[in-house]
């Protein structure tokens, strides 16, 4: 049941390192349920729209996985925490104005802060997937290694969070990846 306000069925905050594949699992779910019933929320794009605006830069650019993003990439991050600190719900409160789907996946939570924001805006209806993959498959997807970003805590900010609702492993196997995915869609269609 949606709670009072016409808010969502179900919010599914997705985590998960770094060409992990967070984007292509949300798209995919997307994709199956229909962008009428499914919405996809980045967390991200208010981040780098507002960054962009304060230093000049092209934020179309920095919404892709370019070199471009990667050389702000730190700057970022270090911006982010602050407007996090002042305001630990400002990025999140910016991603839902509007959205009038009653399935949203969230698809780059990174921090507790995040998940704690939609739990007590949305109670019940907020679920937790965490997206893993291994080194390898990471690395083959063109993840490297950079200090002070892949060991921060916008990467490892929910390491030891422990209770996800739902793990995907996203290790490059694809029939083990379909079958997770329609599970998740199962339960996903049974709050519709």
């Amino acid at each position: 049941m949606a709670p009072l306000g016409g808010g969502p069925r179900l919010v599914l905050l997705f985590s998960g390192k770094r060409k992990s594949g967070k984007d292509f699992v949300t798209e995919a779910l997307q994709s199956r349920l229909g962008a009428d019933v499914c919405a996809i929320l980045r967390l991200s794009s208010p981040l780098k729209e507002q960054f962009a605006q304060d230093h000049g830069l092209d934020f179309q650019r920095l919404l892709g996985a370019s070199t471009y993003k990667e050389a702000y990439r730190r700057d970022m991050i270090l911006w982010g925490e602050e407007k996090r600190q002042a305001d630990p719900g400002f990025f999140c409160r910016k991603i839902v104005e509007g959205v009038s789907q009653p399935i949203w996946l969230v698809s780059d939570t990174r921090r507790m802060s995040d998940i704690q924001w939609f739990q007590e805006a949305y109670g019940a209806v907020t679920r937790t997937v965490r997206v893993v993959a291994s080194e390898q498959s990471r690395q083959q997807r063109g993840w490297v290694f950079i200090p002070g970003v892949d060991d921060g805590e916008s990467e490892c900010g929910l390491d030891n969070f422990g209770g996800f609702d739902w793990i995907i492993e996203n290790h490059g196997d694809e029939w083990h990846l379909e079958e997770q995915l329609e599970n998740l869609i199962k339960f996903v269609c049974s709050r519709l």
